[in-house]
């Protein structure tokens, strides 16, 4: 259920991203009580909450005494503005990391900003920290998208512990569940992060325990994925309305095995090396599949320009540049490639790894009519590729001639 914001008192107005943890919970009370705001807040969901979590969550926020509260289901909104360029892309940041939590704290900080702008706010507020990539994300987005309205980040500006928030809520009489688990978990359609004592160091594996997804999935299995202009929307021959469907249905079928797991090591957007655990079954299948199908429906310079354009669009998004127009321009590139992006690819499933085995495709550039590679060629004779050779190294030829001795 939303609850939309009534009538502005004299008290100040603020919108706060809320996800109903600690530090946001924090922030509430806070905001509320010493700030004397009227707290209106906001879960931008991307994929990571049930229904019952999200009622849970608006229930709390009550409890703590907002004076609205607002759940939005950004998921397919998340899909069609940033998750498909990902795929389209192939974009994997440090060939490993599919920007699982970069790419939907963009999303929520674009939704959180329109709220903003709903509600007549006087300021916004996010529960980030001083020392992640975040409140770098969050703050870009609010300064460029409702410029002059202040931003308010209690736990970076109080620089607070975990322990002296707890000590503030018990004061204040909240009851929560206060015992931090392990590992802290984030959850979204395109995968999960895992970070704990194991990432916070150079060295150390998550152990079988710290993984959401434990592996249960120990016979081989299949799937075969349907791509339509560079879209997934059918698995193992089930077609579905929107390609976020289709990834559902995938990490239902794939996670079980454990794929798609992995440690993260990247340069932080504030100049710190970070580590990070992550999950992405889903994910990774997708866009291995869809590079196999875009190596055979795709020209060599296509593919070329592609991988330079898709490092460029991964690491500025990873830096929150989401709203410089020049990724409107690597988007438009990136969907013009994908028309002939269709067909289906066949991937093999293990515990802990998959393979891709092969591609069907009606614009498959591999076709027997134009030869076979390694064995023979029907489009060009012998003495074509004479010529062809004597011509296309002729410059550096001349090159080593001139400069022999």
């Amino acid at each position: 259920m939303n609850t939309t914001p009534e009538a502005l008192g004299t008290r100040p107005q603020i919108v706060l991203g809320f996800s109903g943890g600690l530090d946001t919970t924090f922030c509430v009370k806070y905001l509320t009580d010493e700030l004397e705001y009227d707290v209106h807040s906001i879960i931008v969901n991307t994929g990571g909450f049930t229904p019952t979590e999200l009622m849970e969550i608006e229930q709390h926020a009550f409890a703590l005494g907002v004076k609205s509260h607002k759940a939005v289901d950004a998921v397919k909104g998340y899909y069609e503005r940033i998750i498909k360029y990902l795929v389209y892309g192939n974009v994997l940041k440090n060939n490993a990391y599919p920007l699982s939590v970069s790419a939907e704290r963009l999303v929520q900080a674009l939704h959180i900003a329109d709220h903003v702008k709903l509600t007549g706010a006087h300021a916004v507020a996010h529960g980030s920290t001083g020392a992640g990539n975040d409140q770098v994300r969050f703050d870009m987005v609010f300064h460029i998208t409702i410029p002059g309205v202040q931003i308010l980040t209690p736990i970076r500006d109080l620089k607070l512990s975990r322990e002296a928030e707890i000590d503030y809520l018990r004061a204040k009489g909240v009851s929560m569940n206060f015992e931090k688990a392990a590992y802290s978990i984030n959850k979204g359609l395109w995968g999960t992060s895992v970070g704990g004592r194991e990432t916070l160091q150079s060295r150390g594996l998550l152990p079988e325990s710290a993984w959401p997804t434990q592996l249960t999935a120990e016979q081989p299995g299949s799937a075969i994925l349907e791509f339509i202009k560079g879209e997934l929307y059918g698995v193992n021959g089930q077609l579905f309305d929107h390609p976020v469907e289709a990834i559902q249905a995938l990490q239902v079928l794939a996670g079980p095995y454990g794929i798609g797991r992995d440690v993260h090591v990247g340069d932080t957007i504030i100049g710190i090396k970070g580590r990070v655990g992550f999950e992405a079954a889903a994910p990774i299948i997708i866009i291995k599949a869809h590079h196999a199908l875009e190596k055979h429906v795709l020209t060599k310079w296509q593919l070329n320009w592609k991988d330079q354009l898709a490092l460029f669009y991964g690491n500025w998004l990873h830096e929150g540049q989401i709203l410089d127009p020049v990724m409107r321009n690597v988007e438009a590139f990136f969907a013009s490639t994908q028309q002939n992006v269709t067909g289906k690819v066949h991937v093999q499933l293990h515990p802990y790894r998959f393979e891709i085995e092969g591609i069907e495709s009606d614009y498959d550039l591999m076709s027997s009519k134009f030869g076979k590679y390694g064995e023979m060629n029907t489009g060009f004779t012998g003495d074509d590729v004479r010529g062809f050779s004597k011509i296309f190294g002729n410059q550096t030829s001349i090159w080593h001639q001139v400069n022999a001795g």
